[in-house]
């Protein structure tokens, strides 16, 4: 495979990764370095991961989760989304934004955003591709997105004011309905 067509395929995975950075970048108005570091450093591993286990997994793993996949994305999603939306109707004004760079939140988000990358795995092994490369370029290519996305993020929340929080719920719902539409065509 060459570099090219790698890249490609590691932006296509980002895409998922720097949108829901995006959000929250916005919703937490001014991540700081650890936020940032921590939210770019899962994302990116979550993505290097996935592939491996695709790879090593083969065609019975995949197969059984391939039918649910995009439910558990929008699942997830979904839900974090949902509670970001409540607390900004909860806590409006207050400035009080839970971290969603920190525990179970965080995870959610890594494993939402890295699922595709499993089914990339699974193809490179029937593509008889190496995957330890391919693996640390999609990782890279993602963790690198997330930065941009947080920083993007938290530009266009102090444009658009303190209904972040609720308009970033509303994205990550709207890429998990995404995530379920494309799989369903």
């Amino acid at each position: 495979m060459d570099l090219l067509t790698l890249l490609f395929i590691a932006f296509a995975l980002g895409i998922d990764a720097f949108a829901v950075s995006l959000s929250t970048g916005a919703y937490l108005v001014r991540a700081n370095r650890r936020q940032t570091f921590r939210m770019s450093f899962h994302f990116g591993l979550f993505q290097a991961l996935m592939p491996v286990i695709g790879w090593l997994a083969g065609t019975a793993f995949v197969d059984l989760i391939h039918d649910v996949d995009h439910w558990i994305a929008f699942g997830l999603l979904a839900a974090i989304g949902g509670r970001m939306i409540w607390n900004s109707l909860r806590t409006e004004g207050s400035g009080i934004a839970k971290d969603v760079t920190r525990g179970w939140s965080l995870i959610s988000l890594s494993i939402a955003t890295s699922i595709d990358a499993l089914a990339v795995g699974l193809s490179l092994s029937m593509l008889e591709v190496e995957i330890v490369f391919p693996a640390l370029v999609i990782g890279i290519v993602a963790g690198l997105m997330s930065l941009v996305g947080i920083r993007l993020g938290e530009r266009i929340s102090r444009l658009a004011g303190t209904h972040m929080e609720f308009i970033g719920g509303i994205i990550l719902i709207l890429i998990g309905v995404r995530i379920v539409a494309e799989h369903l065509t």
